[in-house]
């Protein structure tokens, strides 16, 4: 099957998930984004155990693009991060994996902040 198919499945069936955890846990009133940090932690989950069956060599090649690019992908890109920040403390290099999380929450704050920013100036 073609590359591109299978990571378009596989992110169409993760943003579904996520958008049914949304669906679920958003009747209820909280003051916590439980949902993303349920689908960021789920995600996290699937994706390191495929690492696991990955390093053994137990996936073939499409089963990791429908499942570790697509699903995990479009399910959370956290997934994706915490797995390469995980890669760059047991490659040894911890400062990496520090840098990779500091730079990561820091710029994409600001980049939520800058794109409120852009919006506002727009509409008003």
């Amino acid at each position: 099957m073609n590359t591109w198919l299978l990571v378009f499945l596989g992110g169409g069936i993760g943003s579904i998930c996520r958008f049914a955890i949304a669906q679920l846990l958003g009747t209820l009133s909280l003051h916590f984004p439980w949902a993303t940090l349920f689908a960021n932690l789920i995600s996290c989950l699937v994706l390191g155990y495929l690492l696991g069956l990955s390093g053994r060599g137990l996936m073939d090649q499409n089963l990791k693009y429908l499942l570790m690019t697509g699903f995990c992908g479009g399910f959370s890109t956290f997934s994706t991060f915490s797995g390469e920040t995980l890669g760059l403390f047991q490659k040894g290099q911890p400062e990496l994996g520090l840098l990779n999380i500091g730079l990561s929450v820091a710029l994409c704050l600001f980049c939520i902040f800058l794109g409120l920013k852009i919006e506002e100036a727009w509409l008003h």
